[in-house]
């Protein structure tokens, strides 16, 4: 990385902190009995839990990554111990996140089963047995929320979906979940998959739409802010409706005139074309009348 890449990174992370601990301030949170927490990976979702654990008046003890610069980067910020080597990892701490890639969960799992410390997972597609069948004091912590290290998040208003391998440690994640979000959640593995599923449906795909979009615009000579208006109503809508009754559209209408305009236009974009045919053809049906 280059040095000003890095500076400009650093910058941005100073930016999104300082705005997180504003935020904290204003809410004045006091707490009984802080924790000492290990965060194990340093990604979007560590890096927002960090801060929303540090501002909420827990002790971030070390942030573990494979990218000493990662860790250092994110530690500094939170004013703990950055390491790289999992020899490293201090045993004097109440609790151990992993945040990392699913596949990468069992592995550090057996790394952290010889502290025998409460651990754990913040993975919405891997179930509670994955870890319990290594560490015995296990959890799920789960955020429901798309994150970005650069933007802020109002971690107060973050569903934190929880699952513990018994009642005691369900009732302690409770506990903990309430320090950082007013919102908190019992879902348990399948419930959390099925959940992962349906917010990939919700978040992720139409983001990908979102950015074919922009570049539909860019190639005739647009700016993508002419559809922000459009994308912000539609979240919106949603907030006090049922989706399938604020659907509008060709497609609704069965505008076939319109529609069959749209497919040439994506002649020469055979996989745009194909989602476009099926997502025009799932909502016909979703609006077919009931009998």
């Amino acid at each position: 990385m280059t040095r000003s890449k890095r500076k400009e990174r650093t910058e941005i992370f100073s930016l999104f902190f300082g705005y997180l601990v504003f935020v904290n301030l204003q809410i004045n949170l006091t707490l009984d009995t802080p924790m000492r927490i290990t965060l194990i990976g340093s990604g979007n979702v560590a890096t927002h839990l960090a801060a929303a654990f540090k501002n909420a008046g827990h002790r971030i003890v070390q942030v573990y990554s494979r990218d000493m610069e990662h860790a250092a980067l994110l530690a500094y910020h939170v004013k703990g111990e950055p390491i790289s080597d999992s020899q490293r990892i201090d045993p004097e701490t109440d609790l151990f996140i992993i945040s990392v890639k699913d596949d990468a969960i069992p592995s550090m799992a057996k790394e952290l089963a010889k502290f025998n410390k409460f651990t754990v997972h913040t993975s919405g597609a891997t179930d509670l047995a994955t870890l319990s069948a290594i560490v015995p004091k296990a959890g799920v912590f789960y955020p429901l929320q798309t994150f970005s290290k650069e933007k802020e998040i109002d971690f107060w208003s973050v569903p934190l979906c929880i699952e513990g391998v018994d009642e005691a440690v369900t009732v302690e994640l409770e506990h903990l979940g309430r320090t950082i979000s007013n919102n908190i959640y019992r879902i348990n593995s399948n419930q959390r998959k099925t959940l992962h599923l349906a917010a990939v449906f919700a978040c992720n795909f139409p983001n990908y739409l979102y950015d074919f979009a922009r570049n539909l615009l860019k190639e005739n000579n647009m700016e993508f802010e002419l559809l922000r208006p459009l994308i912000l109503e539609t979240a919106q809508k949603v907030r006090d409706n049922l989706p399938a009754d604020v659907q509008t559209g060709p497609a609704v209408r069965q505008d076939e005139s319109t529609m069959s305009n749209h497919l040439q236009m994506l002649e020469n974009e055979p996989q745009l074309k194909m989602i476009y045919e099926l997502l025009s053809q799932g909502i016909i049906t979703n609006h077919k009348p009931r009998h």
